[in-house]
């Protein structure tokens, strides 16, 4: 690090050796002091607003890489969300992170809705989840269903 300090890269591999998402950590870089790592609390929003989020092409897809959360000892969060399956978990700097498949198909009228909404306020707010599971590491099911 120039002027002094450490710093550790980071690379979390997608799907292949072609695919990554980067982080750095910096260590007893002068001058730098504490700072917030999550993307929400960095910008003073709460927790959920700011993630990171990949999709996947099929429902074993996602089980599987749930799975793979799971086996690492990380808490996931499932959520129906009527158009769309996703799970969650958290990363090292505590950044929510989702992995989602799409369940539903949009129409031309579901397009000229989500264009309206980046200018209208008015609009009403699409229904909430059908399900939210936590699925907690070592359990064979969700250790909480809320509906």
């Amino acid at each position: 690090v120039p002027g002094g300090g450490k710093a550790k890269h980071f690379f979390y591999r997608m799907e292949d050796d072609a695919h990554f998402i980067a982080f750095w950590e910096l260590l007893d870089v002068p001058g730098l002091g504490d700072f917030e790592t999550n993307l929400s609390r960095a910008a003073g929003l709460p927790d959920h607003i700011n993630h990171i989020a990949f999709g996947v092409s099929s429902a074993a897809e996602l089980q599987a890489r749930k799975q793979r959360w799971l086996d690492a000892g990380l808490e996931v969060m499932e959520i129906d969300h009527n158009w769309c399956h996703s799970i969650y978990t958290r990363d090292p700097n505590d950044n929510l992170v989702e992995f989602c498949l799409t369940t539903g198909a949009f129409s031309e009228t579901d397009r000229q809705r989500a264009l309206a909404a980046l200018t209208d306020d008015s609009l009403a707010f699409s229904p909430g989840p059908a399900t939210v599971a936590i699925h907690k590491p070592g359990t064979a099911a969700a250790s909480e269903v809320l509906e």
